[in-house]
């Protein structure tokens, strides 16, 4: 939970407000009612014993830091049950983050002083007795001042290094792009793991782009596409140094900082005799920044505070928005000449609309149409779309009809799809439903459930959610929660009868009369209908208590009914029919791995599922299976770290999934084969997960 401002924490540090929040707490701007001078405030909400004991000892490693690039660390303390909290130096200025947001990718001078600073920085963490490691390397961790200086800070992640002893305990940070493999899981952590986040950090700074994941590198997953194929003027001798930092392999990347600094300051002539403290240009006065927001400024300009609340946005995706209004923009245009041609031939003579008829309208099918009320077709040639645009499939665009719009949410169907996505997010502390359209990038709350609400599943029809509440955050089991039905702009909920346990992963039948979903009402998991017309609620699966069952999902046909059952020791797909009849097995999974979250294609051919291993901690990867004949499943390579909770689009030509883990959950989507990929949100600070892809309106 977030502390509130002016809340006086530990009886001396007075909370100004939040600077960020991530999956293991947060950092606040406090000031020190002791000594009067502003402190930041880094939360670490892991409270057992021995993190609380291993806190204590590094904390008092850590106060014990001076260095020109480092804030210090000046107090410690452990609130029981609420978290554990480290005080150090304030530092003012821009994150290099935000630096980049303001100015786009930064110059090669200014990234390898930025690097050395750092280097400089590890090398005496590094140097420590025992070892201090970071852990926690990226943009938003390096602070530019007034003046120029760099600073590498947060270290509520800091990890003592035991000599060859694996890290096993304090909180551990991964955050996807600037995490190498060796940081998720149990791995054992060193020196060279702060070297290849460094290297990441600096990666994006010259390209603008988040490196491709580690872990997903060292799967065979993705591969690292190389700086100078991104930026060109990157220089060979520098691109060379950052990627050999970021090597999978701890063996084959820079074994110091200090090596690192060295290549980094060896990669130009006018950098190779610079040693000792580097300064870069510093950020704007707030006289300049108030300048820029004065009526001579451009629209976009934006103060430092805005940026500040906004998530890196990378050279890349502002390209792709700029592609899309482009895209609205010429739909726009050929849709208002459709208008105005239909209705230039209703207000015509009619020798002059025989005249035109074969002018305006082709007898033969075209690549785009305009749908009117009679079911009539006006065609027009679509224009070429760009090779990163969302779908290739033709456009249909409805005429106004009695369809919802979701306050500003404007529907967007593309072919057979609609562009929406209906999803969870932790962005205002608690979980609720948002919907997203994919062309305009607008999300709009859709709940507002005291509790919080997730997992929404949409009628057939696109015009209601079933969901529910109460949901804080992410869970695999939530217990007491309760079915909702709303409109799809979040009107009239209606709340399912209650049960004692807990009702959730509700799926609306294809034929909307029935909601499929699981409920611990007997105690444990099993999957059950409720009928809409009469209530009627009637067990689908009976099992024994030791074997549950969940997840279902329904054929596109609603005759079949797809689910995760723990027969075993792991969760097989199983098949039944709508009534609950003619339960088998869909295929033979074996002791090793478990199968979860189901998903139909449109066309009933495939079955896609996430498969992660039964006994140990693996990331869940994507998998798929023929639905009539099913044979061996077939892994779909995804190129980021997990794949969970698949939804198709209406037309099967897109699917959305959730990825992510400790550091936190976003929504992506894709083609089904992965190409095209895209992340709905870049903010690292809050949860999104659940989605639901919305049926076009029938």
């Amino acid at each position: 939970m977030i502390i509130e401002n002016e809340t006086l924490l530990h009886k001396r540090y007075l909370i100004r407000e939040n600077l960020g929040q991530g999956g293991m707490g947060s950092v606040y701007r406090a000031t020190d009612q002791n000594l009067g001078v502003d402190v930041a405030v880094k939360e670490n909400l892991f409270t057992t014993d021995e993190y609380a004991r291993q806190f204590r000892l590094e904390a008092v490693i850590l106060a014990n830091i001076r260095h020109p690039n480092l804030p210090r660390v000046s107090d410690h303390f452990v609130i029981a049950g609420e978290g554990q909290y480290l005080v150090m130096d304030f530092i003012e200025g821009e994150d290099l983050r935000q630096r980049m947001e303001r100015v786009g990718t930064l110059p090669e001078d200014e990234v390898i002083l930025i690097g050395a600073a750092i280097c400089d920085a590890l090398a005496y963490l590094h140097a420590r007795k025992p070892p201090i490691l970071h852990r926690d390397i990226k943009p938003g961790n390096v602070k530019i001042t007034p003046d120029g200086h760099i600073f590498l800070v947060d270290f509520g992640l800091a990890k003592v290094y035991q000599g060859n002893q694996a890290t096993t305990t304090g909180a551990r940070a991964m955050t996807p792009g600037y995490s190498p493999p060796e940081q998720y899981g149990t791995a054992r952590t060193d020196t060279r793991t702060d070297i290849y986040s460094l290297g990441a950090t600096l990666y994006a700074a010259l390209t603008g782009v988040i490196p491709e994941d580690g872990l997903a590198r060292a799967m065979d997953n993705a591969e690292l596409t190389p700086i100078r194929k991104r930026n060109s003027s990157v220089s060979r001798s520098l691109a060379a140094a950052i990627e050999k930092a970021m090597e999978v392999d701890p063996s084959d990347r820079f074994q110091t900082a200090e090596e690192f600094k060295l290549a980094l300051l060896n990669s130009k002539s006018m950098t190779q005799q610079m040693l000792g403290t580097y300064t870069v240009a510093p950020p704007p006065p707030e006289a300049e920044k108030k300048k820029e927001m004065s009526p001579k400024t451009p629209p976009n300009a934006l103060t430092m505070s805005a940026l500040e609340e906004r998530p890196f946005v990378s050279p890349r995706k502002k390209q792709l928005q700029r592609e899309r209004r482009s895209r609205r923009f010429w739909l726009g245009l050929l849709f208002t000449i459709a208008v105005i041609a239909a209705l230039f031939l209703w207000l015509a003579p009619a020798s002059t609309k025989s005249a035109l008829l074969p002018f305006f309208f082709s007898t033969e099918p075209s690549p785009m149409s305009v749908i009117t009320p009679s079911n009539q077709t006006i065609g027009m040639d679509a224009p070429t779309q760009p090779a990163t645009a969302l779908p290739t499939e033709p456009l249909s665009t409805p005429l106004p009809s009695p369809v919802s719009v979701v306050a500003g949410v404007s529907p967007t169907p593309f072919g057979a799809d609609y562009l929406q996505i209906a999803y969870a997010s932790t962005r205002t502390g608690v979980a609720q439903i948002y919907l997203t359209n994919l062309l305009s990038d607008q999300a709009i709350e859709i709940t507002n459930m005291p509790g919080g609400a997730c997992q929404p599943s949409w009628s057939p029809d696109g015009m209601k959610l079933v969901f529910i509440s109460p949901c804080a955050v992410k869970k695999d089991v939530y217990k007491g929660a309760s079915l909702y039905i709303a409109n799809a702009d979040g009107s009239e909920v209606q709340q399912l009868p209650v049960t004692v346990g807990g009702d959730f992963e509700p799926a609306w039948s294809p034929d909307g009369k029935q909601i499929a979903f699981t409920s611990l009402r007997d105690g444990y998991m099993q999957v059950y209908s409720y009928r809409l017309s009469d209530g009627r609620v009637r067990r689908l699966v009976e099992t024994h208590s030791t074997k549950p069952a969940r997840q279902p999902a329904w054929s596109p046909d609603g005759k079949t009914i797809v689910y995760s059952y723990q027969r075993v020791t792991t969760y097989e797909l199983w098949t039944m029919s709508a009534s609950g009849s003619d339960q088998s097995q869909l295929f033979a999974s074996g002791d090793v791995f478990s199968n979860h979250y189901p998903v139909w294609s449109p066309d009933g051919e495939l079955i896609l599922f996430s498969q992660r291993k039964a006994n140990e901690f693996t990331f869940p990867n994507l998998f798929s299976i023929k639905a009539r004949a099913p044979q061996s499943p077939l892994q779909i390579k995804m190129g980021v770290l997990s794949v969970e909770d698949v939804d198709y689009s209406p037309g099967g030509n897109w699917i959305a999934y959730e990825s992510g883990g400790d550091r936190g959950y976003h929504v992506y989507y894709s083609t089904p084969a992965g190409a095209n990929q895209a992340r709905i949100t870049e903010d690292v600070a809050f949860d999104d997960f659940d989605p639901a892809w919305r049926p076009l309106p029938k």
